[in-house]
């Protein structure tokens, strides 16, 4: 199975989401125009699209409204939870939940992007 290229997240406010990417991660900026922003997280892209652009990528399908309930999670593997945890703070960013040891073995903690995704951080217990 090749590697996970992109995902593209369907926002509001690309400006918004690209700085919250950029912020939180401390992720390069690839590529930015009106209606999108790309950051590289390691060997993945993460594509912040304008909702008004994304209804041609899932035809028939519709783009769900914004702030419906979360539909999706994306975990991030670290080495040291607390070191993240604290440089998030550090930048301003607030958690949803956690750190929470998990029953499978992880310690977690989530943060949301304006547009209601959940990032979630967890390390091997």
């Amino acid at each position: 199975m090749p590697a996970l290229g992109a995902i593209t997240l369907f926002v509001g406010d690309v400006s918004l989401a690209s700085e919250w990417y950029q912020r939180v991660f401390d992720a390069p900026l690839v590529f930015s125009d009106e209606q999108s922003a790309v950051v590289q997280l390691a060997n993945t892209m993460v594509n912040v699209l304008h909702r008004s652009a994304a209804p041609e990528l899932v035809e028939p399908r519709q783009v769900a409204v914004a702030g419906a309930d979360a539909t999706a999670q994306y975990t991030v593997f670290v080495d040291d939870l607390a070191a993240v945890l604290a440089d998030l703070e550090r930048r301003g960013v607030p958690l949803l939940n956690g750190p929470i040891d998990r029953r499978w073995g992880q310690r977690t903690a989530t943060v949301v992007d304006p547009d209601g995704n959940v990032w979630e951080f967890a390390q091997p217990q």
